[in-house]
Order: structure tokens, then sequence, then C-alpha cells
């Protein structure tokens, strides 16, 4: 009991607490100042009624600033803004004009149906669950599920709308400090400082949403869930984040689009396009020769073919011979664990590959990717500032942001010489990578 009392304790707001009895003292001082200047100006003192007056009036005041800026502070005003939002509809202007004088009427009648409608539709509440993959391909569908469950017990709901809230906030550009050099002369740089510059801030891009379309739900019965699938492409690769939902209906007649954000973090990864089939298979070929050639060079590919056993996979069952003598036979490689082929990206500085082509080279490298993945190949990736592991999922995951960048401009110069056949992309001059690196690698440049 006396840990609870602590614990009761510890969580009481003494501020407010002091705030609230100051309030109520001084309003209890106004109320009673009032009743005195009632007496006085019934006896006709007209002086007692003026100060008494005056002393209600400049306490009622006191307490006003000292309590009601103190509670708009503790009041989160930006926060119930977001939660709730009222448009009026010019249905719901007509409307309001007839319900001035259906309210009259309601009371003189006591007919409150009106009322009890209205409060239904107030009353509103419900709860919102988005369902969204992991990863995702830009420009190919994926399934979106929207769960929206009511949990009221008689009440169904009706013409419930489900959408990304619109950003009203302004963005300004404003004006930053950025760091730069100071030279001097500027060809020769024969004095070199370091200087700040004002210039003018760009505003943040618009972040990406998830949800590009609303969903809409006729019918949510009490005490069920709504679900609804919707079929999504988006169109650039990156990170799509969202932070809120809004929620929004017009039941029961159009007079007035009640809508509430709900606050509901969803991340979606957007691996890079995959490059149409025709867009790249006339490099496999290109490529799977001079891989082949290069693990030839160091020995033979085929060493024998033999009789099958309980060990050996299916994949390497020869079927043509088989067929000629009538049992199971297998190919036997040599140097199995030297088909290996590692496929870098080599990322450029900013302005020296245009937007689309270094679009098409990340793309590119997804499909290869992809590609080589589902071969008999032991892949692995590298690239500039890559620090992702053996996984496909990892090098899709470093593709997905990947932008173009001046660090590490010299990742081909470091890039070590291992027993792996090499795939690299990059957007240096033919002629410009190391010797011992282009003799086992096949480039492809940007």
């Amino acid at each position: 009991m006396r840990n609870y009392l602590k614990s009761a304790l510890a969580s009481v707001d003494r501020e407010a607490w002091q705030r609230f009895f100051m309030a109520v003292a001084g309003l209890g001082l106004a109320f009673t100042a009032a009743v005195f200047s009632s007496v006085a100006r019934e006896r006709g003192n007209m002086l007692a009624t003026a100060i008494f007056a005056t002393t209600a009036l400049l306490l009622a005041g006191v307490v006003g600033l000292l309590t009601v800026p103190f509670l708009a502070r503790r009041v989160a005003r930006a926060r119930m803004k977001d939660a709730f939002d009222y448009e009026l509809t010019p249905e719901g202007m007509a409307y309001l004009g007839v319900s001035l004088v259906i309210g009259v009427a309601a009371l003189n009648t006591a007919n409150n149906l009106l009322f009890i409608v209205l409060a239904a539709m107030l009353a509103a509440r419900l709860e919102l669950d988005l369902i969204v993959p992991k990863n995702a391909f830009a420009t190919r569908p994926v399934q979106l599920r929207v769960h929206l469950t009511n949990p009221r017990l008689w009440m169904p709901a009706f013409s419930v709308k489900v959408f990304s809230p619109v950003d009203k906030k302004k963005r300004r550009r404003g004006w930053e400090w950025s760091k730069t050099e100071f030279t001097f002369p500027r060809r020769r740089r024969w004095l070199s400082l370091p200087d700040y510059v004002l210039r003018r801030k760009r505003p943040a891009p618009l972040q990406a949403k998830i949800l590009s379309r609303p969903v809409y739900f006729v019918y949510v019965g009490p005490r069920s869930t709504a679900t609804a699938e919707v079929e999504i492409a988006f169109p650039r690769r990156g990170l799509y984040t969202q932070n809120g939902f809004s929620v929004a209906t017009r039941f029961p007649f159009s007079f007035l689009i009640k809508s509430r954000k709900v606050t509901l973090e969803r991340d979606l990864l957007v691996y890079p396009a995959l490059l149409e089939p025709d867009d790249f298979l006339d490099l496999l070929p290109m490529i799977t020769g001079e891989f082949v050639s290069f693990v030839r060079g160091r020995g033979s590919e085929l060493y024998r073919i033999r009789e099958h056993t309980p060990q050996d996979p299916g994949r390497f069952v020869d079927w043509k011979a088989t067929a000629k003598t009538g049992s199971l036979k297998v190919r036997e490689f040599t140097r199995e664990d030297e088909r290996r082929l590692r496929l870098v990206f080599d990322n450029p500085e900013p302005g020296k590959v245009t937007p689309p082509a270094y679009e098409r080279a990340v793309s590119l490298a997804a499909s290869l990717a992809c590609h080589f993945n589902t071969e008999n190949v032991d892949l692995s990736f590298d690239g500039s500032c890559y620090d992702g592991g053996l996984h496909l999922e990892d090098f899709l995951r470093y593709l997905a942001t990947i932008q173009p960048d001046r660090r590490d401009v010299t990742f081909l110069d470091a890039l070590p010489v291992s027993q792996d056949y090499n795939v690299i992309l990059t957007a240096r001059k033919p002629g410009s990578l190391p010797s011992a690196l282009w003799h086992s690698s096949y480039v492809i440049y940007m």
C-alpha cells in the first residue's frame, strides 16, 4: 500500500494542482467580491459597489492570465488538429441553414431525433491497420492489405474512406550557412582557408507515400473487421515511409466530411526496377562466355561421367548419357569451387552520369544479380561503400537507396583481385581499370 501511495504521489502533477487550487481560490474571492458589490448596490453605496466590482473583474482576469496560458501549453493543439478534421460541403452549408429552424422546432416540440443522429455520427470510433510487404520491386504491383475494425457493440459504420493525408504545411525555403573554401588565386590555390557562405535552403522533397489511392469501405459491422486488398505499383526505387493515415466519412447525408488522422508508421523498401529480358539478355552470352573461358583457363570444367549415387544432387544428372546407357549417370566437375562470380557496382560521382543512365545501371545491376542468383554459381557482391553480406537481399537493399556519391572514388583501384570472375558496372573511361582486374573482369560502362 505504501509503494502504491508513493507511485501515485510521484505521478501527480504538482504544478497543475497548484494552479488549480490557486484558480479556485481566486475565483472564490472574485465571486465573493461580486456578491458584496451586489449588496453594496442595493444599499446605494456606489463607491463600495465600484470597488468590489472592479476587484472581482481583476481577480477573474488574473486567474485567466495565470491559468489559461498554462493549460493551453499543456494541450497538444497540433495533435488535436491532426486527429480530427471537419470539412463543410455545399450540401452541409444548406443543411446548417435549415438546421437552425429545425433546432428551434425540436426544442419546442421535444423532438430530438435529429440530435440523436448527429450524436451517433460524432461518436464513430474505428481502428485501422495496414499490412505491407517487407520489400517490392519498382514498377511491379504488390498487394497491400487494409484492415478496418469497428469495436462498437451495436452501431455499424457506413461509407468509410481510408486515404493518405494531405500535408497542409507550407514548404518554406529559408536561408542557411554552408561550409565552403576560400582560395587565392582560384586557379593556382596558393592560399586555402575554410569559409562559410549564406545560401538559400532548399525545401525538403515531398515524402513518397505508401498508400497512393484511397480505399473505400461501404459497411463495417459492429465488433467486426473489414478487409480490402489494394494493388499498388511504385514508380521509383527507394524507402517509402508513412507515419499516418486518414479515415473519413460523409455518412449519413454528406453534409459534413469528418476525418480523423490515425498515427500508424509503415515502411516499405522498394528495390530497383528489373529490366525486361530483351534489355539485358544480349549481355549474358558475352558475360557467360568470358566467365567459362576464365574458369577453363585454370582447369577442365567436366571431369567425367559416372554412375549416380544417393548423395548426388539431381541437377548434375546427365540425361543424354542416361538414355544411352540405360542407367542413371551424373556429371562430375573439377574445381567446382572456382565457379565464383562477383558483381561489382562502382558508384560514380554526382554529375558524372545522367540520371536516366544511372537508374538504368542500377536496374541492370539488380537484374544481373537476380539472374545469376538462380544459376549454378557461387555469387558474391561488392560496391562503393557496400557493407552488406553475400545474400541477394543485402545487395538489393544497397541498390534500393544508392545515389551518386563522392565517397570512395578510388574503390576500383583498391579492389582486391581474387579467384572470382568480376562483372563490373562503372562510369570510368575504358582503359582506366587496373590491369590485374581487367584480365579477370567483364566491364559494363554506364
